[in-house]
């Protein structure tokens, strides 16, 4: 019973990390939306921004996931590491949302993201040899990230 409870908390708080990471950092941007950024210079295959939010949502829950099936495993050295990856690109994702519509920094905006890409792949890489499916949920999220990346590249460029 104490291994169910457990793995119920572990669970929760799996999900929970990543949507609160990106509901603080939207809430900490959000007034931008419909000023600053509604002003920029857009390239035509940006989404509208209603689509944002959902996506958003539904990769965090599957990060959630993902996170939830590797923290569940075994503690190793690998398990460690694979956990300490996945926090770092967590961060990375917090601070892109800063960076660009806080600070309106749209150049370094792109090294965060670019560094972000790089510790998702990361995480792909280091959760398969865990558990391959946890990796492969991961998948939505760095494929959204590579469009995101050729997005901010392109605002930055069409507002420079």
């Amino acid at each position: 019973m104490r291994n169910k409870s457990n793995k119920l908390v572990k669970l929760i708080i799996s999900i929970l990390l990543p949507l609160l990471v990106g509901g603080v950092s939207g809430y900490l941007t959000n007034s931008e939306i419909n000023g600053w950024f509604a002003a920029l210079s857009k390239p035509a295959f940006n989404p509208p921004d209603y689509v944002f939010g959902p996506v958003w949502t539904i990769l965090y829950l599957l990060m959630g996931v993902s996170m939830f099936m590797i923290w569940i495993t075994p503690s190793t050295p690998l398990r460690q590491n694979a956990l300490k990856i996945y926090a770092v690109q967590l961060f990375l994702n917090f601070w892109w949302s800063i960076l660009f519509f806080h600070y309106h920094l749209l150049f370094f905006s792109i090294f965060d993201i670019v560094a972000m890409w790089i510790f998702i792949y990361y995480t792909i890489h280091i959760f398969k040899q865990i558990n391959p499916l946890a990796a492969y949920l991961q998948i939505p999220y760095l494929l959204w990230v590579s469009f995101a990346t050729i997005l901010n590249i392109s605002i930055w460029w069409l507002n420079k």
